[in-house]
């Protein structure tokens, strides 16, 4: 089966347990961003592709701040593969199931994680040589007993997921103490408006508490 992540950023992920989820809309808040995320604990992004500067956003963090682990979601073409990899992100993630998308994303080895919300899903994802699932939206689709529930049937192959979409400080702990996630996404640590107005020590604020979520929850464990 084709190994759509590799084991060390699995067990980053796990480790972390929180993806910050960012949509930025000036490349020059990009480092400051990163910096701000982790002076709180937080060393792990996803850079949606919903603005202009989320390319030359991931650039710059790249390059001035090495220690952030930056990923790019919202990949929804072939084509944007092919940018994402050539840019050396760390993971690409895409909100459903598409077979070109992953194919591209197999041939440059660029570590993926396509969206499901459905069994259907899941076995298409399967299908496609995936093991690190984006569980999306989590909360409209029924929360985690949700989850559970469609996951049942594929315990045995030991696939884990990533909830997003209204996750937040209020559920997250539930999540993360669940074996089958891997990490959680994180779009209320840095909103869009909070990004705007450069608000940092929010972010980083926010970002310490999430970190502390997950540390009373998993502590050291890997």
């Amino acid at each position: 089966m084709y190994d759509s992540v590799p084991e060390a950023l699995l067990s980053h992920l796990y480790r972390t347990g929180i993806i910050a989820v960012l949509m930025i809309d000036h490349a020059d808040d990009a480092v400051p961003l990163a910096e701000a995320l982790l002076a709180g604990g937080v060393d792990c992004m996803e850079l949606t592709l919903r603005t202009n500067a989320a390319m030359e956003a991931l650039a710059r963090i790249r390059a001035e701040v090495p220690q952030m682990t930056a990923g790019v979601g919202t990949i929804l073409t072939p084509k944007q593969v092919h940018q994402v990899a050539e840019a050396k992100a760390a993971f690409g993630v895409s909100p459903g199931v598409n077979s070109s998308v992953i194919a591209e994303s197999r041939r440059h080895e660029l570590p993926f994680a396509p969206g499901i919300c459905t069994p259907s899903d899941i076995e298409s994802a399967l299908e496609l040589g995936c093991r690190l699932l984006k569980f999306f939206p989590a909360e409209p689709c029924g929360g985690l007993p949700y989850l559970k529930a469609i996951a049942a049937p594929y315990a045995h192959l030991s696939l884990r997921y990533i909830p997003l979409g209204g996750v937040d400080e209020t559920n997250a702990a539930k999540y993360l103490a669940e074996p089958i996630i891997q990490a959680i996404g994180g779009s209320w640590l840095a909103p869009r408006e909070v990004i705007l107005r450069k608000d940092w020590a929010t972010v980083t604020e926010n970002a310490r508490r999430a970190t502390a979520i997950v540390q009373s929850v998993r502590g050291g464990k890997a």
